[in-house]
């Protein structure tokens, strides 16, 4: 990771995101469900993942990478300074690293939705690190 670009770096992972499905996510024929819930997943990995490097650029509820962080170690930091970010980061949880990568849920507006709130999140700590 970029640690002193850690904004660009966490937008470089959505558009991995948006590339995985661009390039190997077939829709359906009605273009309302992935054929395939192998791209679902890799594009929420990304875009949890990218939605995290902006959360520690600001917040620093991690110091080191290779630990794991519970998330409600990240609801708690955010929620004592920004109240419309936790409610994006508990809906990202949800639909980016629980439905998208545990579940491979393949509908098009939950995918589409998980690339608002990673985008929304992303620009929120960009905002709060003074480099929109």
């Amino acid at each position: 990771m970029n640690k002193k670009k850690p904004i660009e770096e966490a937008r470089r992972y959505v558009e991995n995101a948006h590339t995985v499905l661009k390039e190997h996510g077939k829709l359906n024929v009605e273009g309302r469900y992935y054929e395939d819930k192998k791209y679902v997943r890799a594009a929420g990995n990304y875009l949890w993942l990218g939605a995290l490097m902006a959360l520690d650029a600001v917040f620093h509820v991690r110091s080191d990478r290779r630990t794991r962080v519970n998330i409600n170690a990240y609801l708690e930091a955010i929620g004592e300074r920004e109240r419309k970010l936790l409610n994006w980061v508990d809906n990202g949880y949800n639909i980016m690293h629980l439905y998208m990568n545990h579940d491979g849920i393949q509908t098009k507006a939950v995918c589409d939705e998980g690339f608002h709130l990673a985008n929304d999140i992303i620009d929120r700590c960009a905002m709060l690190l003074g480099q929109q």
